[in-house]
């Protein structure tokens, strides 16, 4: 008897392998489900997601019905590799009626016994997101209506895994987002502090960062980066570099030698990464900060009655675009008594319908010295008013406090 079904049959076979939706189910649960039911309505005696993971060009075994080893021992195929890694690599459907060492990487399946698999592509949009194979001890022909309801499965599937994965990704950037920027402002004899951060409308969370530490000799440490790109992988950079620099802040003296060091460690361990920082040291007497700019912009400045101007420092290369060691500059920048400096990202300044220069001028004209958290809310006002930022927005206001007469 002929397996062929039609188009109207197909898509009556998708939902009798997909069934109700159930909302209370996790992605695992879910796909541990469908697979159930994709080797009933098929006919086989196993099914497996493999997901694919971009940074290692690898499938991994994320879900299976039949073979569970494959998830519990954490199986991995190098994508080009056998018969799922082919599958991943081609983008198309494969069919195989031999399986073992010479056309499959993962030994669990032709130790099982398997003769016969077919695998399709899992892809949303243009993006590869796993594959999706079945098998059988037995061996049988799979017809074209079965690689077409396989397809169509795998459409579904991958596009349900991409929504979870956002998910996840967004969960996981905040919470390191969390972890990373500071949860309090410290008190500084001397110094007083406010700041901001907020997602991009836009882009989402980030490799923004704004930090604040104590050096030895009464010395505070002020950073302000941002990496390139959005989302985890952006913030897992930003995490490195934000602790590599505080390394490197408590063995160098100057900001220039700092970002030189960061630099050479963000060439050989962050391939293909790029981020602007600044970062200065405000000495003991808080009478100046010595400040080094890697292919950030400058922190705005004002003094008391005076309106607010741009520092002007000059700037180096970004952290990650060098070849060799290029030479980089620390600039001493007074600081007279209820001055205030503010150190920002892009996101705070360039707009579609104003340019990042137009911008920062605009916000030195804004800049007004006084208490440090009502300066954040008055740029904020001023640069952000009504409208969601599409980038990343940063934002660090430090305030030398006068000493109060006869100390």
């Amino acid at each position: 008897m002929s397996r062929s079904i039609g188009a109207h049959d197909r898509l009556q076979q998708l939902e009798k392998i997909l069934g109700v939706p159930a909302e209370h189910l996790g992605l695992a649960e879910l796909l541990a489900e469908t697979l159930q039911r994709l080797r009933e309505v098929l006919e086989v005696d196993t099914a497996t997601v493999l997901r694919y993971q971009p940074s290692g060009r690898q499938l991994v075994a994320f879900a299976a019905a039949g073979i569970e080893e494959e998830v519990h021992q954490g199986v991995r195929v190098p994508v080009g590799s056998g018969f799922a890694g082919r599958v991943a690599l081609e983008r198309q459907p494969v069919v195989l009626d031999l399986v073992d060492e010479t056309t499959v990487v993962n030994s669990l399946l032709w130790e099982r016994g398997l003769h016969s698999m077919l695998g399709v592509p899992m892809v949303a949009g243009t993006e590869l997101v796993g594959v999706l194979h079945v098998g059988s001890v037995t061996p049988r022909e799979f017809t074209e209506a079965e690689v077409a309801t396989m397809q169509l499965l795998a459409d579904r599937l991958a596009m349900a895994i991409q929504v979870e994965a956002l998910e996840e990704n967004r969960s996981a950037t905040m919470a390191l987002q969390r972890s990373l920027l500071p949860s309090s402002l410290p008190e500084v004899p001397g110094l007083a502090f406010g700041a901001r951060y907020v997602p991009g409308a836009e882009t989402g969370l980030g490799g923004d960062w704004y930090d604040l530490f104590v050096l030895p000799g009464d010395r505070l440490g002020i950073v302000m980066g941002d990496v390139s790109g959005h989302g985890l992988e952006a913030a897992v950079i930003m995490g490195r570099l934000r602790s590599a620099l505080r390394a490197y802040a408590l063995d160098c003296e100057s900001p220039d030698e700092v970002l030189a060091k960061l630099d050479r460690k963000a060439n050989h361990f962050e391939h293909g990464a790029m981020a602007t920082v600044a970062y200065g040291i405000v000495g003991p007497g808080r009478e100046n900060i010595a400040l080094s700019l890697a292919g950030h912009l400058p922190p705005a400045f004002a003094v008391p009655g005076e309106p607010g101007r741009l520092v002007e420092v000059p700037p180096d290369p970004p952290i990650g675009l060098t070849i060799g060691s290029p030479r980089r500059r620390t600039t001493v920048v007074d600081l007279p008594p209820e001055s205030v400096l503010a150190f920002y990202t892009d996101g705070l300044v360039e707009r579609r319908d104003r340019p990042v220069d137009a911008g920062m001028r605009q916000l030195a004209e804004a800049l007004r010295a006084g208490d440090p958290e009502r300066v954040c809310a008055q740029l904020m006002a001023t640069m952000i008013g009504n409208r969601a930022a599409q980038d990343d927005v940063a934002l660090l206001a430090v305030q030398r406090k006068a000493v109060p007469a006869g100390d």
